[in-house]
């Protein structure tokens, strides 16, 4: 496989998507939100408040290593949007993409509950939020992640994150831009 792979993830409201659209415009990398790839009934329950379970999460944690697969195959960087709560998800997006790397944004529960209620999510209700960090596991030094922490400005999240990496910011530069 070519080109580079990132997930980021994290709880509803952890900045996954900012994070991810102003990374990819430094990078000149694809960017996909990992909910857009959600079946249409995983998406009618969260829309009901209802909490998805782990077999619920299975054919959406598939459709994404599909998607992380197609980059890889096709030699294209990518950063993918998804909370990939659990290890055992992780490990599944690994299985499909064994070079992927993991940006996990932490942040406190107040953060990220004041974050929540101000905004609007399609169908993802600030009632879910509890559920996501009663699920949560975070990664552990043996996964590959970069952990930052939210609730800086995103500008400096996405600089870290390029630190990390070691890019220049520019995905001509590393020879995997789009």
């Amino acid at each position: 496989m070519t080109g580079t792979a990132l997930v980021i993830m994290g709880v509803s409201g952890s900045g996954k998507s900012t994070v991810g659209e102003l990374l990819t415009q430094r990078l000149g990398w694809e960017m996909i939100e990992g909910d857009r790839l959600h079946p249409p009934a995983n998406v009618e329950k969260m829309r009901r408040g209802i909490p998805l379970d782990d077999a619920d999460r299975e054919p959406w944690l598939d459709t994404i290593g599909e998607q992380l697969r197609a980059w890889g195959a096709a030699g294209r960087s990518g950063v993918l949007t998804c909370s990939a709560l659990k290890r055992a998800y992780r490990a599944r997006i690994l299985a499909a993409r064994p070079d992927v790397r993991f940006v996990y944004l932490k942040g406190s529960r107040e953060l990220i509950g004041q974050r929540v209620s101000v905004r609007h999510h399609e169908y993802m209700p600030a009632s879910l939020l509890e559920s996501q960090f009663e699920t949560l596991e975070e990664p552990t030094p043996d996964e590959p992640v970069i952990v930052v922490e939210a609730g800086q400005p995103p500008d400096i999240e996405v600089q870290t994150i390029i630190d990390a990496l070691g890019l220049s910011g520019s995905g001509a530069a590393t020879g995997t831009g789009s």
